[in-house]
């Protein structure tokens, strides 16, 4: 380097330290004139005071207030410890450590508070005590709520719903009722009463209004209890637990305590649907791993139907339970409840978040939550029945019939914050805010970057996540959908490790005329001939290669009668591009036995169901970006609002005020009314009629009318001598008889008093 650029170098790097010296200087400078806090003192060994400002004036010079505060400490024997915070004038004088030993200390300092009064630069003071304040935290006195882990686990740190920051902003479901389709609803317990919803309540069952479950034999009609006590349970009433949404209604639909025929459970799944915003399923078809069933036809229309006009067209929300029948290899996607576009399936997880060994998986479950798990784990504490030796509140509850109503007490808190809601919207949310949290289960990122696990869905609910995203969440656009021709032909399915594949390519014009951009659900139905269907599998592939097993393999299944048009959905495309190839492998894990499990099956028929939106990918990523920037909680905080939009302006639902039963006792008591009043007027007037008689007749004696025997012996006399009447000898005794009964009876008519007058008249004349 010449000396020329050495020395500019050199002279640069002197300008720059000088002027880091410089700058530094002034930071100093800036520091040293905020004053910092003041360092603690002993527990009760402080004092604030507040010093004079227009006595810190001396010979018309102004004194520092700092100094001031020295002089005044070391006059009453304290410590100056400095100003308190930005209050100027305020400072906190300590006592200083004990010089003149510990009773001499003692003393001085018991005299300081009147040292300080006497002061003429002290305005104020006041000794320091020690405060008794509490966090803001949510404190119940029902005595099973410490034992609630799923709403606040202090054991394991995050195995939780996270709800308890949203109670402490009043977020508790107000406003909002769910409904649990179940066995009834004890609606009289005193944890469920206050927040019983008769308005949205039916027995399907008995066909009456009230819902009330009926004692069985086996003492088990308790299940729609405890779920109902899940999701809404009261606080603070000294009785057992509380509900993750303690504000929302509650109203149950008695269904399951009987036959159950497609047109009942049409009808559950939309009774009183401008009542009821989240319908609670914790049932489904047998989880015996052989059993392919779902709603009938009556029940797909309800379904569809709730979420067109429910909640006043913002659509009725279903949330199912995935099914307990893992153990036999069961999966979720044959239960058609589950497999539905229309709903939410719920699978659980336990304590440690793991799979329970009950819990089902499938490619159609969107979310997961808390639940039982092993003997060692902890289950779900509710409300329970107080029948047949029940106490109101159990420790017991399990399985995914568990899970669920969490998942609907989950969604009546986003309904509180966001009432216009629509039932996509739901599910969307769900899938923005599930978290992914074990890393050893199967987590596949899709084309959108959501992750989904068969075992977990998109990942474990967090209430805090859900409430968040809905306070920002702008409705999706209209649900789209394409669907592809039938696909005919049989094909042989073959054996593995060979597949059979087969292709539709969705293009740009198949997806002009609907506008859809990205996938929601994608469903594929199909005829399928096998002699032993449960060891057929079937796998779809989207375009972006995120594969779904739609069809799993299960040993128990060795029905002959194989699929018949039976629909499969996923939900593990969810937001990604709807354009492109989508694939179908089949492949067949024959088995040696059973013989008849040897032969091959064929594909006679599929489909192909693209469900979605036009919405871009681009935009999907935006929402992704705007729902994680909510998560603080600044806009629950705030006073943030979207508008809502007022929703369809449907009719009041036509209430008929007696149900066939109560007609029924209404017309028995009717038939009882009349007979008895039949009875009552027959019997009133045969008795008037008899003593009419008795009265006529007393009256005819009266009156010098002769009785019958008297009569009969005028037609004696007319007969002849030869007729003989039994009743002539016994005359004078009858009447002397009847008189008797007449003083004996206490009867005196005024025309026997009046007889001798009579007859001495008779005579006179």
């Amino acid at each position: 380097m010449t000396t020329p650029y050495l020395s500019l170098f050199l002279l640069l790097v002197f300008l720059s330290s000088s002027c880091l010296l410089y700058l530094n200087l002034q930071s100093e400078s800036f520091s040293s004139s905020v004053p910092l806090p003041p360092p603690s003192c002993g527990l009760g060994q402080s004092w604030a005071v507040r010093l004079s400002f227009s006595s810190s004036q001396e010979d018309g010079l102004l004194v520092d207030l700092d100094v001031v505060a020295d002089k005044v400490a070391e006059q009453v024997g304290l410590e100056n410890r400095g100003q308190i915070g930005q209050l100027e004038g305020h400072y906190l004088l300590c006592a200083s450590k004990p010089r003149l030993g510990a009773t001499a200390w003692a003393d001085k300092w018991a005299h300081s508070g009147d040292l300080l009064a006497a002061h003429p630069h002290v305005l104020w003071h006041s000794k320091d005590i020690v405060l008794s304040r509490s966090k803001r935290a949510m404190t119940f006195n029902d005595p099973r709520y410490p034992n609630q882990w799923h709403l606040h686990n202090k054991q394991r740190k995050g195995m939780d719903i996270n709800v308890t920051g949203l109670w402490e902003r009043n977020i508790t479901g107000t406003g909002v009722t769910v409904v649990v389709v179940d066995d009834g609803v004890e609606h009289t317990l005193q944890d469920i009463q206050p927040n019983y919803s008769p308005e949205g309540s039916y027995d399907l069952n008995s066909n009456d209004p009230d819902p009330m479950p009926h004692p069985d034999a086996h003492s088990d009609n308790h299940h729609g209890t405890r779920c109902a006590g899940e999701i809404a349970a009261v606080p603070n009433n000294s009785f057992c637990a509380v509900g993750v949404a303690y504000g929302s209604k509650v109203a149950g639909i008695r269904v399951l305590d009987g036959p159950l025929t497609d047109s009942m459970e049409a009808v559950a799944f939309n009774k009183h649907y401008q009542v009821n915003d989240v319908y609670s399923c914790s049932w489904g078809p047998d989880d015996d791993g052989h059993t392919v069933d779902g709603p009938h036809p009556l029940g797909k229309a309800a379904l569809q139907h709730g979420v067109i006009a429910g909640r006043r067209g913002f659509g009725s929300i279903f949330v199912v339970a995935s099914g307990n029948g893992r153990q036999y290899n069961d999966n979720c996607n044959y239960d058609g409840y589950a497999n539905s576009i229309y709903t939410i399936t719920i699978g659980a997880v336990d304590e440690e978040g793991q799979m329970p060994f009950y819990a089902e998986e499938c490619a159609s479950m969107l979310a997961v939550t808390f639940s039982s798990g092993s003997k060692e784990l902890r289950s779900i504490v509710t409300s329970d029945w107080s029948m047949q030796q029940g106490t109101g509140c159990t420790d017991g509850h399990t399985g995914t019939s568990a899970a669920a109503p969490l998942a609907a007490g989950m969604v009546a808190l986003m309904l509180q914050v966001r009432p216009c809601l629509t039932w996509r919207d739901v599910q969307h949310i769900i899938i923005f805010t599930a978290t992914k949290y074990d890393n050893s289960t199967d987590w596949r990122a899709n084309g959108a970057g959501f992750h989904h696990s068969h075992k977990h869905g998109f990942g474990l609910l967090n209430a805090w996540r859900m409430v968040n995203a809905a306070k920002v969440w702008d409705s999706v656009p209209f649900l789209l959908s394409y669907q592809s021709p039938v696909l005919k032909g049989d094909v042989t399915i073959l054996t593995y490790p060979d597949i059979l594949t087969r292709t539709w390519n969705v293009t740009t014009q198949d997806l002009s005329q609907s506008g859809m951009q990205t996938l929601e659900h994608v469903s594929v139905t199909m005829t399928i001939i096998h002699p032993c269907r449960g060891n057929v599998e079937i796998t779809l592939v989207c375009p972006s290669g995120m594969t779904s097993l739609i069809g799993a393999r299960r040993a128990l299944d060795r029905d002959t009668s194989g699929y018949q048009e039976w629909t499969f959905s996923t939900v593990r495309c969810w937001g990604e591009k709807a354009l492109g190839e989508y694939k179908l492998l089949i492949v067949d894990h024959k088995t040696p036995t059973p013989k008849m499990c040897a032969a091959t099956g064929t594909l006679t028929q599929w489909k192909l169901t693209l469900y979605g939106s036009s919405l871009t990918y681009r935009q999907v990523k935006e929402r992704q970006r705007l729902v994680e920037e909510a998560m603080s909680g600044r806009y629950l905080d705030s006073n943030f609002s979207l508008p809502c939009p007022p929703g369809l302006d449907v009719p009041p639902e036509t209430l008929t005020p007696f149900s066939s039963n109560n007609l029924k006792f209404l017309l028995l008591l009717g038939c009882f009314a009349f007979f008895w009043s039949l009875y009552y007027t027959l019997e009133v007037g045969l008795a008037h009629l008899d003593l009419q008689e008795l009265l006529c007749w007393r009256r005819g004696r009266g009156s010098g009318a002769r009785p019958r025997t008297h009569r009969l012996r005028r037609r004696e006399r007319d007969r002849g001598p030869d007729w003989v009447s039994v009743e002539d000898g016994d005359e004078e005794g009858e009447e002397e008889e009847q008189q008797q009964e007449d003083r004996d009876s206490g009867i005196v008519l005024d025309f026997e008093a009046k007889a001798p007058a009579a007859t001495a008249e008779r005579a006179a004349t």
